[in-house]
């Protein structure tokens, strides 16, 4: 059973809730140690999902994975993805523990680090994990960031939430959630998605495109600025895009301004 609980800063949960996973280290030469049991998970994982998003995901995203080279063979190790994001748009990952303070969440991605959990979720968490693991983070997020208008989006949202600071944050991660978590995109073909909460998990891929219980609204900054979300359920609300253009240009606005406007109207 899912935890209804109504959040309005999801990256919170990254520094308060106590984590049952430990972060693994790398050695010297930056090789992470995965066993044969993780080698398996993973590519159980990998094939589900990959055999989900057929038709599903945008093309960009799609595009990514092989970008990436990501496989079902083995974990992907962190130097191998930052070496190929840093060749496609000069982004990057890095690792770090579990839980981190959201201002060191922001930090990361305004230098252009995507802040990578390194651990995987153990075999009796396969369907569902609470908190964001390795496949999470990289199956879901990281094939998009060989898209240079979204890697710009990602970089710039860093940059705008370390000008704002704390005040602005709460707000601020509504813009992330709503696209880079839970995103869904118009393409030629049709509706599909790119968020990494949704192409990372059987349920919500599921829910957000063949489902009928949920709402889907064309994005509007201020429309979600004033939509509170919640953690631990399927998503009842969905904002569509364009274009990954149309994020560059959606971070280039007045976002403190917006926030203020959006706090005085409330939710």
């Amino acid at each position: 059973m899912h935890n209804c609980l109504t959040t309005t800063f999801w990256e919170d949960l990254r520094m308060t809730k106590a984590s049952s996973y430990t972060a693994k280290l790398p050695d010297a030469d930056g090789f992470y140690d995965y066993s044969p049991e993780e080698d398996a998970i993973w590519g159980e994982l990998y094939e589900r999902q990959m055999k989900l998003l057929a038709g599903l995901a945008c093309r960009e995203y799609l595009d990514g994975v092989r970008v990436l080279g990501l496989r079902p063979d083995k974990v992907p190790q962190l130097l191998d993805v930052n070496r190929r994001l840093e060749e496609a748009t000069g982004f990057g990952v890095e690792g770090v523990p579990a839980l981190i303070p959201p201002s060191r969440f922001y930090e990361l991605l305004s230098r252009g680090k995507f802040p990578l959990a390194t651990f995987l979720r153990r075999r009796e968490h396969i369907d569902y994990i609470e908190e964001p693991d390795l496949f999470h983070e990289v199956f879901g997020h990281c094939p998009l960031l060989t898209n240079q208008s979204y890697a710009n989006f990602v970089r710039r949202f860093g940059e705008t939430a370390v000008q704002l600071g704390k005040g602005y944050s709460w707000h601020l991660f509504r813009i992330f959630w709503f696209t880079v978590e839970f995103g869904l995109i118009n393409t030629p073909e049709g509706r599909r998605c790119f968020g990494a909460g949704i192409v990372s998990s059987p349920s919500e891929t599921k829910a957000a495109m063949e489902g009928t219980a949920c709402e889907f609204r064309p994005f509007d900054l201020m429309s979600v600025l004033r939509t509170p979300y919640r953690i631990y359920i399927v998503q009842p609300i969905y904002y569509v895009i364009d274009s990954f253009a149309d994020l560059e240009a959606i971070i280039e606005q007045d976002i403190g301004g917006m926030i203020d406007k959006a706090k005085a109207l409330g939710d």
